[in-house]
């Protein structure tokens, strides 16, 4: 779990920033938009959507999602190896006792 944790906070970060990232790419192309003739802000939006850079954006953060969530299941498979682990001792301690 330790050896995964800071991949899994580096994912996650990179996740959490390419959301954000998304919002200032949309209003930057719907600026963009703006200056080539776009006056309302539903066909601003559109054009944003439809950019290729809006698009290279949401690729990326798929895969930053994809990635963070490789990474925590896999803290979710380490924890539930120490919880089978624990259950195993604390059965083995009983045994032991009444024994």
């Amino acid at each position: 779990m330790r050896d995964n944790a800071p991949a899994y906070a580096k994912a996650k970060s990179e996740r959490v920033y390419l959301e954000e990232f998304r919002k200032t790419k949309k209003a930057l192309l719907m600026r963009e938009a703006e200056v080539a003739g776009h006056k309302s802000a539903a066909t601003q939006e559109r054009e944003a959507y439809a950019s290729p850079d809006y698009l290279v954006v949401l690729d990326g953060l798929r895969a930053a999602v994809e990635e963070e969530e490789r990474y925590r299941w896999m803290m979710v498979a380490a924890q539930a190896k120490i919880e089978a682990w624990r259950t195993l001792e604390s059965s083995r301690r009983y045994e032991a006792k009444t024994v």
